[in-house]
């Protein structure tokens, strides 16, 4: 398969690089400068897992502009407020019969992709999958080879041949891909799901095992799923899981899977980037206004991101805090 990955940050390199690794035709375009140029200088991207055994692999990487091949997927890897601006960017090469996937963290990057792709050559769905980018040219993959797993939804229309082509690569790369049929429902569990940890763990510089650990920390989560869950019921959105079940996923991944991982919000913060929390936490505010209730909650939690986010031009440059 052709697979041009838009966005070769953690999460764009993790699938491009596993799919590569896989027998597929990859082709990566960033528009992070610092990113493409240490890739062109280091002739790769170093790959560490866990930390530790870095490797260099070998990828091709350029800037949306100079790519003009004809690819039969298109695997969009940004942070969702940054979607229009990298699908106007790479128009040029989704033809007719291109398909696009997106797993991104939020509810709205498919919806953005639908302006550029017909709703029924779009993938969405999740992945339970822990990447960190460590540096231009440098990501480490989180967990031992074949650890997590992907999610893959049409936006429009049922399963169709391609989707279960694009899951069968994944399978040769060992990300373990389900083909789900309920758009809304899958993207809306895992929205759910980082609303308590990625949000929480940002606020208080936490790792998932560490909020896990705090004696209240179900609690909090099942309050967060609570007003979630209110919001999704009243549009008729069916969540994969109970919200019990939810609240027992959002503890296992937390102390079992990933407990010294820092949630992709949390690497966004420390980064100095804008974070996806409107993406997310404020998703979920939106969809209960939109019926008429509240989700107190979330919206503090909203204020409270962007009030942290705000807070970084007060911050003593390293050279003053060294001082």
């Amino acid at each position: 398969m052709k697979v041009v990955v838009a966005g070769a940050g953690g999460m764009g390199l993790r699938y491009g690089v596993l799919l590569q690794e896989a027998g597929n035709d990859v082709q990566f375009v960033d528009t992070w400068k610092a990113n493409v140029d240490a890739i062109h200088q280091n002739h790769g991207v170093e790959v560490t897992r866990d930390g530790k055994d870095p490797k260099l692999v070998d990828v091709a990487v350029c800037y949306p502009e100079e790519y003009h091949g004809h690819p039969d997927l298109v695997v969009v890897f940004v942070k969702d407020m940054h979607t229009v601006e990298m699908m106007e960017r790479c128009k040029h090469f989704i033809g007719k019969d291109t398909y696009v996937l997106t797993n991104q963290n939020g509810y709205g990057g498919a919806e953005d992709v639908a302006k550029f792709v017909d709703r029924k050559r779009i993938i969405s769905g999740t992945a339970m999958i822990a990447t960190v980018m460590k540096g231009p040219g440098k990501v480490d993959f989180v967990g031992k080879r074949g650890a997590g797993h992907v999610h893959l939804v049409k936006v429009e229309g049922e399963p169709d041949p391609f989707i279960y082509k694009v899951a069968d690569e994944m399978e040769k790369a060992l990300m373990h891909p389900t083909v789900k049929k309920d758009y809304l429902g899958t993207v809306w569990t895992k929205l759910v799901f980082n609303s308590v940890v990625n949000t929480l763990c940002t606020l208080m510089n936490l790792k998932m095992g560490q909020f896990a650990a705090y004696r209240n920390s179900d609690e909090m989560t099942r309050k967060l799923i609570d007003e979630a869950y209110d919001a999704t019921d009243a549009e008729g959105i069916k969540l994969e899981v109970s919200r019990e079940e939810l609240v027992k996923q959002v503890r296992f991944v937390s102390e079992v899977s990933n407990p010294r991982h820092y949630p992709s919000m949390h690497q966004d913060m420390a980064t100095n980037r804008p974070t996806e929390v409107d993406y997310i936490n404020g998703s979920i505010v939106r969809l209960a206004e939109k019926h008429g209730l509240k989700a107190p909650l979330h919206a503090m939690l909203v204020d409270l991101v962007h009030l942290k986010e705000a807070s970084r031009q007060y911050e003593p440059a390293v050279s003053e805090a060294q001082a």
